[in-house]
């Protein structure tokens, strides 16, 4: 490559996407320069606005915007309970909890006791359309000073000792870092030589808003057929899935196309007179064989793709970004402990790999096979009771999400509980700054000295909370994951291994 003497930004972003833009504002929050590239020069997309673009965002997701002062802007964006009539769900008596394979579980059968690491009270999720998080992140990012250019999606690249060279558009840029967040066909994942294996398609899905000659025709809601599946909301926004292999995906859906499949998998003479937008996808489950090769890293969707299906592909990837932005932050500062950025992989890729399960359980149950509509009905009987019911959300809404960081306390690993504290603030407000944080409920001299050797990684704040789950102490990651907990009133060893493991030497 020609080298010009540029600027050499301390991570270069390939992709504008929601990952790539949160990672943008994590690694800003640390101080970090960032380059963003982005392929497309226009941002927008109908398949980002709704109906196609309504995504649910998990509990883990909600924590981490509220801890940047991202979730608010979201939330006016967001349809909340005033859905359209694509979700048709909203529609019924009882309030939806989410569903797996189309069977729903519904909000008043959780058992919200049997998760002791949270905090007491209802659970929430929301939705929200693409085109609005998007809007929020990349207002947020070039506020904070990244600066991101469109229409230069990534072409090659070429690793040196201390940098990465970067070729996109009609330009050549430096990074000490490059994040791949350019989604499932990163050319990022492919110049950089990672592997991508996993599972191929078994359907082609549709995506289509249409005009019907008769829309009374299809019933409104999901329905498995002998033929496949299909989801309906008045009067023409439709979902269906043709299990022929994902033979069609990527080709041109005409009017003609999708009332075919649509007569397929429905059964029903029905006529499509007009169609306005379609897209397709597939259930392809691939994973990348590892998120990181030298000053090379992936995120989101270039480490991870599959099926649509449960939503939780946006989810899935803006962990990705909590997880790394700071440890890369931290490697670049020159403050970070030994194998923190290798970390990232270790907790993420297994995430990364159950999701993909989840999914493909899913495929499984939506077969149009005998063997899938027995299976259908014990899922559905499994999902009424109490039980099941509590277990579906758990991992629907990502309240089961644990690192394996080798504490044995019920919290360690988990995302940190939002104490409201006696003065009046939240937990999560107190992470807004981006540092590590040790809040003492017992106001300890010893653990005070003990965070001031980390003063400039870890803040420290005694107080008591309107409820604290029995415990004496907590140090948290950056991220908002507890890195050390205790119930008793003296476990200062334990909680200076902890410091030194996550937030490195104090010295340095």
């Amino acid at each position: 490559m020609n080298i010009p003497d540029t600027f050499i930004h301390d991570v270069v972003i390939a992709g504008a996407g929601p990952v790539g833009l949160f990672l943008a504002c994590e690694l800003r929050l640390a101080g970090c320069s960032v380059l963003v590239l982005e392929q497309a020069r226009d941002p927008y997309s109908p398949l980002k606005a709704l109906p196609f673009g309504l995504r649910g965002l998990s509990v883990p997701t909600i924590e981490s915007l509220d801890r940047r002062d991202l979730l608010d802007e979201i939330k006016d964006r967001a349809i909340g309970r005033e859905a359209p009539a694509a979700a048709h769900w909203m529609q019924q008596r009882r309030r939806p909890g989410g569903h797996f394979a189309g069977i729903q579980f519904f909000q008043d059968q959780i058992d919200h006791s049997l998760w002791p690491w949270r905090l007491p009270g209802p659970v929430s999720t929301i939705a929200a359309d693409m085109a609005g998080i998007e809007a929020v992140l990349a207002s947020r990012a070039t506020a904070m000073g990244a600066e991101i250019k469109r229409g230069c999606g990534v072409e090659d690249l070429e690793q040196a000792d201390e940098e990465v060279i970067v070729r996109a558009g009609a330009g050549t840029f430096r990074g000490r870092w490059l994040v791949g967040c350019d989604g499932g066909r990163s050319t990022v994942r492919k110049a950089a030589g990672i592997g991508f294996a996993g599972t191929d398609p078994e359907f082609t899905g549709y995506s289509a808003q249409v005009a019907l000659a008769d829309p009374d025709m299809l019933k409104p809601g999901r329905h498995y057929t002998p033929a496949g599946m299909y989801t309906y909301a008045p009067p023409g926004t439709i979902a269906m899935v043709d299990f022929d292999g994902g033979a069609f995906h990527r080709n041109e859906a005409t009017r003609d196309h999708i009332e075919a499949v649509l007569r397929k998998v429905s059964g029903l003479d029905v006529t499509v007179t007009a169609l306005a937008l379609a897209a397709t996808w597939t259930d392809r489950a691939y994973q990348a064989s590892a998120y990181r090769e030298g000053r090379v890293l992936l995120a989101g969707d270039a480490a991870h793709v599959h099926s649509p299906l449960g939503g939780q592909g946006l989810n899935l990837g803006l962990g990705d970004a909590a997880n790394l932005g700071w440890k890369l932050a931290a490697t670049i500062r020159g403050v970070a402990p030994p194998g923190l950025l290798d970390s990232y992989a270790l907790e993420r890729h297994p995430e990364g790999a159950r999701i993909l399960d989840w999914s493909r359980a899913q495929v499984a149950l939506m077969r149009p096979s005998p063997g899938s509509r027995a299976l259908e009905a014990i899922i559905r009987d499994l999902i009424e009771t109490r039980d099941g019911a509590t277990y579906f959300a758990g991992h629907v809404w990502g309240v089961g999400l644990r690192y394996d960081l080798g504490g044995d306390h019920l919290l360690v690993g988990r995302s940190v509980p939002d104490f409201t504290l006696v003065d009046g603030t939240r937990m999560n407000e107190r992470l807004r700054c981006g540092r590590g944080l040790l809040l003492d409920f017992d106001a300890r001299a010893s653990r005070k000295r003990l965070a001031e050797h980390w003063a400039d990684r870890i803040s420290y704040v005694a107080s008591n909370a309107t409820e604290r789950l029995g415990l004496s102490a907590v140090l948290v990651r950056p991220d908002g994951f507890v890195a050390w907990a205790s119930d008793a009133p003296a476990d200062d060893q334990k909680l200076a291994q902890s410091a030194m493991r996550w937030f490195g030497d104090p010295g340095s």
